[in-house]
């Protein structure tokens, strides 16, 4: 829960009742997954929201995980190649320049 939620309470139009049961519903909700006492008192408050960030992430699936990894290795190997085909003709070109 973010600082702002937690400072303000609800704010409702005038006129308009408040339905105490929804209210405190959403209360027991926002303690259920909250963290404990030991939880707060170990950690400081910004590595409880890197971890409540992280709760929230939806991670990729095996398959789409193994799809960019091997993605990443055909470019990486295919840049790797036309970088090291330009590496060896400039030196071959160095060294029948500089060569007598």
């Amino acid at each position: 829960m973010s600082r702002a939620v937690r400072r303000h309470p609800v704010v409702t139009k005038p006129g308009k009742r408040v339905n105490l049961k929804t209210t405190r519903q959403a209360a027991v909700a926002a303690r259920k997954t909250g963290v404990g006492h030991w939880y707060q008192a170990l950690f400081p408050r910004w590595a409880q929201d890197i971890v409540a960030e992280l709760r929230r992430v939806v991670w990729p699936s095996r398959q789409n995980t193994m799809h960019l990894t091997l993605v990443v290795v055909v470019v990486s190997a295919a840049v790797g190649l036309i970088l090291g085909g330009i590496d060896i003709g400039f030196s071959e070109l160095l060294r029948r320049i500089l060569t007598p």
